[in-house]
């Protein structure tokens, strides 16, 4: 069975959308539910890269042990 936009939007809310966006057609649903996609995409990416840049901060001798510990 595929799933609707409305079923796309539930699971990356997390939760049944605001009654407000009954209103909405599948192709905003759908929108919606992409926009979401990829701004969790891109936060995850951006604190990659801001967990990695704040290794610099740490000896270099220590970097390898402490990457280990944090990202198990």
């Amino acid at each position: 069975m595929a799933a609707t936009a409305a079923d796309k939007l539930t699971a990356e809310l997390g939760a049944p959308p605001p009654e407000g966006f009954s209103g909405l057609g599948d192709t905003d649903l759908e929108f919606l539910a992409d926009a979401l996609r990829r701004a969790r995409e891109e936060q995850a990416a951006g604190l990659d890269r801001a967990a990695e840049e704040s290794l610099k901060m740490v000896p270099a001798i220590a970097r390898g042990p402490v990457r280990r510990i944090l990202f198990r």
